[in-house]
């Protein structure tokens, strides 16, 4: 049975966004990737920037019905990104586009998507793009600090994490299974 055949399973999706200095927006996204796939909807996750064995990327790609895909180079990215960061960001792009377009995938994730947006990694125009082409039954979640104004305008959510107080600041490094 196709998911749209589902009476259980939404028809009509939204658009998402988790953006602000806090802590907390990949990790939301990935409790709705969860939330999902419990309910038998196929995900497709994307992270930006990221590339390595992550905790959260680990465990996503030992689960049934997500595909678990990572566009980053592997260092950091400063303010001028390498030719090599972009091809991963755009290429994060297009195949999320694909996968919204391929009719496999109810909810689909880009994390670190608005980073790599404010890094120019990736302009404005195909952020924006996906959420024009976005098929009515897809839910698009795009998180990382500095979304654009007019994503924000555009999501049908928006979630702003503000950080009052980070442990990070007393000196604790990134812990694996919290922070890794």
């Amino acid at each position: 049975m196709k998911y749209d055949d589902r009476p259980d399973v939404f028809t009509k999706g939204r658009v998402q966004v988790y953006t602000g200095n806090g802590k907390g927006k990949t990790t939301a996204a990935i409790g709705l990737a969860v939330r999902a796939l419990g309910a038998g909807i196929k995900v497709f996750f994307a992270q930006f920037l990221k590339l390595g064995d992550y905790s959260e990327i680990q465990i996503l790609r030992n689960l049934k019905n997500v595909t678990c895909r990572q566009y980053g180079a592997g260092g950091f990215v400063g303010s001028h990104p390498s030719d090599e960061d972009k091809a991963s960001a755009r290429l994060g792009i297009d195949d999320a586009l694909s996968a919204m377009k391929s009719g496999d995938y109810r909810v689909v994730i880009l994390d670190e998507a608005n980073v790599a947006y404010s890094l120019g990694l990736i302009s404005k125009e195909e952020l924006m793009s996906l959420v024009r082409e976005r098929p009515s039954s897809v839910e698009l979640v795009l998180t990382g600090r500095g979304a654009p104004h007019e994503l924000i305008e555009a999501a049908h959510l928006v979630t702003e994490m503000r950080e009052i107080k980070h442990y990070f600041k007393s000196g604790v490094k990134a812990r694996k299974g919290i922070e890794s």
